[in-house]
C-alpha cells in the first residue's frame, strides 16, 4: 500500500461501525501491546483484553461487547479477526510481480504463456505447459512438461511442478514446495524392493495454499487430489493418491499416508500421521502428534498420545505402562475365579 488510509475509509471497505475519528490515518497493522497512534490493532482473543486499557493504537477491531467503555478510536465488526484477515492484505509489503519473461528464464516453444504472467529470472517452463492470466512463477522455478497453473497463482520462488500437474486458479504455493513428485511405490520380489511406475499425476483445486518445503506425491495409477480451498502449512507429506477434501486445513509437519481419503472442512493439527487406506469424514477435527490408525467415521475431535507433565511424573507413568499387559493377565485370571464363586457359590481352589 503506498498511500495510508483513513478510518472512515477503512469502515467502508469493512462495513464496519466507526466509533470516533473518521479523518484518523492508519498506515499499518500491529499488535495491542505494540501498536502506534497511526496504526490499526484488534481484539480476537479475550486473554488480551488487559492491554485494551493502555493501548496506543490508532484505533482497534472490536466487538460491540468490547467497544462498551472503551473511550479510543474503533472499529466495531462481528468478527475482529476475519476483519483484521481482511484489511491485511491492504498493507502488505509484498512485491508485486511484473508481467514478462526474464531473458534468463527458459520457455519450451510449444509453452503458453499468458501476456499477463510473470516469469521470473532462471525458471524453467518445460514443453506443453500452460501458465494462466496473472500467474507470478518465481525465480528458479521449474515447471514440468503439460503442466498447467491456473490463473492468478503465485509460485514463490524455487517451487518445484513435475509434469501433468495441475494446478487451479488463486493458488499459492510457498518455495521449496514439490508438486508431483513420484509417490512412493515398490513390490518386494524375494527381498528385493522393485519400483512401481508412477503414472497418475496431481490435481490441485482453487484457491489453494501450499507451504514452504511441503511435498504432494503423483499418483499412482489416478491423480492425488487438493480440493478447492485446502490450506496446506510448511512441511508436509503428502502421498500418492490421498485426496483432501474442500477447505481442510494442515498444519505443519502433518503425514499421511497413501490412498487415505480426508473429507471436507476437517482441521488437521501440527506432526499428525495418518496411515494409509483410510477414510475420515467431513468436519473432524485432530489434535497435535495424533496418531490416526483407523477410519473416523462420526463428526468431532479427536486425539492420542500423552500430554506433557514433569519429567518424574512421566517415568512413572511409563513404568505403569510396561507393567499394564501383566496387569490385564492378572485382572483376568481374577475374573475368572470370581466368575466360578458366582457359578458354584464357593472359592475356586487354588490347586
Amino acid at each position: 500500500m503506498t498511500q495510508p488510509m483513513t478510518l472512515g475509509q477503512l469502515a467502508e471497505t469493512l462495513g464496519a461501525v466507526l466509533q470516533g475519528a473518521a479523518a484518523q490515518p492508519i498506515t499499518g497493522l500491529a499488535t495491542l501491546q505494540e501498536a502506534g497512534p497511526g496504526q490499526l490493532s484488534f481484539l480476537a482473543n479475550p486473554q488480551y483484553r488487559k492491554y485494551l486499557e493502555t493501548t496506543q493504537a490508532g484505533a482497534v477491531l472490536l466487538k460491540a461487547a468490547d467497544a462498551e467503555g472503551f473511550s479510543g478510536n474503533a472499529l466495531i465488526v462481528a468478527d475482529p479477526y476475519l476483519a483484521y484477515a481482511r484489511i491485511s492484505h491492504l498493507f502488505d509489503p509484498k512485491p508485486r510481480a511484473v508481467a514478462g519473461i526474464h531473458p534468463s528464464a527458459v520457455v519450451a516453444d510449444d509453452a503458453q504463456v499468458h501476456a499477463s504472467a510473470s516469469i521470473g529470472p532462471f525458471a524453467v517452463i518445460e514443453s506443453g505447459a500452460q501458465i494462466g492470466p496473472g500467474v507470478t512463477v518465481g525465480a528458479h522455478c521449474f515447471i514440468g512438461a503439460r503442466s498447467v497453473v491456473g490463473e492468478g497463482g503465485w509460485l514463490a520462488p524455487r517451487v518445484t511442478l513435475y509434469h501433468d500437474v495441475t494446478i487451479g486458479k488463486r493458488v499459492v504455493i510457498q518455495s521449496g514446495a514439490v508438486i508431483g513428485g513420484e509417490g512412493f511405490g515398490f513390490a518386494n520380489e524375494k527381498g528385493v524392493w522393485r519400483k512401481i511406475a508412477q503414472i497418475g499425476g496431481v490435481t490441485v483445486g482453487d484457491d489453494v495454499e501450499i507451504g514452504v518445503n511441503t511435498a504432494v506425491d503423483r499418483g499412482a495409477l489416478s491423480d492425488t487430489r487438493i480440493d478447492d480451498g485446502a490450506k496446506l502449512d510448511n512441511q508436509i507429506q503428502i502421498a500418492h493418491n490421498v485426496h483432501v477434501g474442500a477447505h481442510t486445513a494442515m498444519a505443519a509437519c502433518v503425514g499421511i499416508s497413501g490412498s487415505t481419503r480426508i473429507g471436507k472442512h476437517c482441521t488437521i493439527a501440527g506432526g499428525v500421521g495418518m496411515v494409509g487406506h483410510i477414510d475420515v469424514c467431513d468436519n473432524v477435527f485432530v489434535s497435535g502428534m495424533t496418531m490416526v490408525t483407523r477410519s473416523i467415521t462420526e463428526p468431532g475431535a479427536y486425539s492420542s498420545g500423552t500430554a506433557m507433565q514433569p519429567l518424574g511424573d512421566w517415568r512413572k507413568s511409563a513404568a505403569r505402562i510396561r507393567q499394564l499387559d501383566d496387569m490385564a493377565k492378572r485382572l483376568q485370571q481374577l475374573e475368572k475365579r470370581v466368575d466360578t464363586v458366582t457359578s458354584e457359590g464357593q472359592p475356586a481352589s487354588d490347586g
